[in-house]
């Protein structure tokens, strides 16, 4: 569930708010003072903050500027006070958006779900997850080129790592040395093919229980490799 801290010192509008979201499937925490909401806003995780501007203890102004420069959550700024150069402060300042009072909960509420789609949107759009090949205790990840056996990291070289992951890949499917060095290498005729053998050895020392009985990487005699699952 979003946590939504709401810092106003009006109690009736905050309560009145809190209703409003609380209704729309979100968890809301209330503060009544400056100093008080910084300190929950620093010390908890919240998706979103509601913060009025006048507050005893410390400002919106003082509150926000603090805030954004250890969070970069969505902060929803509101005030009775309806100067241009009031709002051009709280945006400049770090705020999302600026609410003037009087306004219908209904539309803080709109808003709040607004402004939390827009920052999942960017958050994932800038955050994408490793690619990750897992098979029976053995972890790939492709975009840190890391390989992790029961847990445990094991080093490896680049033609280690990739010639790894193609098998891996593309398990159950029968390889001959040719093809692993055409796809791993690149080259047809330059070259040891011998060299995939010395590869497939290295490999095996690494994820193997027992590499004289393999039970990852499997020798098909007279024809190649492949990748067991």
């Amino acid at each position: 569930m979003s946590r939504i801290l709401i810092i106003e010192d009006e109690e009736a509008i905050a309560e009145l708010e809190k209703d409003y979201l609380e209704l729309s499937g979100f968890e809301v925490v209330i503060s009544n003072t400056g100093d008080e909401g910084l300190q929950i806003a620093l010390a908890e995780e919240f998706d979103l903050i509601v913060l009025d501007l006048m507050l005893p203890g410390m400002d919106g102004f003082e509150i926000c500027k603090l805030i954004r420069e250890e969070k970069n959550i969505p902060i929803i700024m509101v005030s009775a006070k309806k100067d241009d150069i009031d709002k051009i402060r709280g945006l400049g300042l770090g705020a999302d958006d600026y609410m003037t009072k009087p306004f219908s909960p209904s539309e803080l509420v709109a808003r709040v779900k607004a402004h939390m789609a827009r920052y999942d949107r960017l958050v994932g759009s800038t955050q994408k997850s490793n690619d990750i090949i897992e098979i029976r205790g053995i972890r790939i990840d492709k975009t840190a080129r890391r390989v992790m056996v029961d847990g445990v990291e094991k080093a490896f070289t680049g033609k280690e790592f990739d010639l790894l992951t193609f098998l891996a890949e593309n398990p159950n499917h029968v390889y001959t040395k040719e093809e692993l060095f055409r796809e791993i290498w690149d080259m047809d005729s330059i070259g040891d093919i011998a060299t995939v053998t010395v590869h497939i050895k290295k490999i095996r020392e690494k994820i193997e229980y027992d590499s004289a009985k393999p039970q990852y990487i499997e020798t098909i005699w007279g024809v190649g490799y492949r990748f067991k699952v």
